[in-house]
């Protein structure tokens, strides 16, 4: 589709050489026909340009405006036109092998950026030649990588597939807030440290699930080791001393 370019140049002030004209003020109130010479005093009373606007029309017609301002809002507006025109399309960027540098990799990125920016979707064709067939992991990492990097301003349209020998991958403009943070690889937060829950107590029966020994609300005694040999025993690493030995009997 084609867009007519938006005409900018009028003859304005004194290159306006027809008289009389059809005056417009500056309010867009119509003062009817005019002489020139009083069109261009009341424009320059104003500090404005008098700009015929219809030159075709019998008497022409001429207003009373900023002319340097009308010409940058006009030229805004046949840009804004021609980007939505721009708008929509498919675009195509190629890689030729695995193996591409990571520099090439980022000239590729951002010429995929722009294309975003514009409106467009953009499909990335990968393309494996010989044994580079074996090695389809490889080609998945480059897309994780470009899916990671453009993740600002796109979204995933379809994922990469294997198509015969190419591996494709569709993203569409989708121009994220500022401050956004992209999703975590497998919809899981990050672990974090073990949380410690304080033990619970019914406060009703007094129940709590923290073990406690048997019998330990009876206020039994606590059981003594018994008196004996055993409790004679020297302690661990010690040597016991000897015990002496009983004299012969004497005949």
């Amino acid at each position: 589709m084609e867009i007519s370019a938006i005409s900018t140049n009028f003859r304005h002030n004194e290159q306006i050489r027809i008289s009389p004209i059809f005056l417009i003020d500056a309010d867009d109130n119509k003062v009817g026909s005019t002489s020139t010479a009083e069109a261009l005093r009341r424009a320059r009373e104003a500090g404005l340009d008098l700009v015929e606007v219809a030159p075709n029309a019998r008497p022409p017609v001429c207003k009373i405006m900023d002319y340097g301002k009308w010409r940058y809002q006009q030229q805004k507006k046949e840009d804004k036109s021609r980007a939505s025109s721009r708008g929509g399309q498919l675009k195509e960027i190629k890689f030729r092998t695995v193996k591409i540098g990571d520099h090439d990799l980022m000239i590729k990125v951002n010429h995929a950026r722009e294309f975003l920016k514009e409106g467009n979707k953009v499909q990335f064709t990968l393309q494996f030649r010989g044994r580079e067939m074996a090695h389809i992991d490889l080609g998945r990492d480059i897309f994780t990588k470009v899916k990671a990097e453009l993740w600002p301003v796109s979204k995933i349209e379809r994922d990469a597939k294997m198509e015969g020998r190419r591996m494709t991958l569709v993203l569409q403009p989708d121009h994220k807030p500022a401050g956004a943070k992209p999703p975590v690889p497998g919809g899981r937060a990050p672990a974090g440290p073990p949380v410690v829950r304080p033990p619970i107590v019914d406060t009703r029966n007094r129940r709590s699930n923290v073990t406690t020994p048997a019998g330990s609300g009876l206020n039994l005694p606590t059981p003594t080791a018994p008196a004996g040999p055993a409790a004679s025993a020297a302690p661990t690493g010690q040597a016991a001393p000897e015990q002496q030995q009983p004299a012969p009997a004497s005949r």
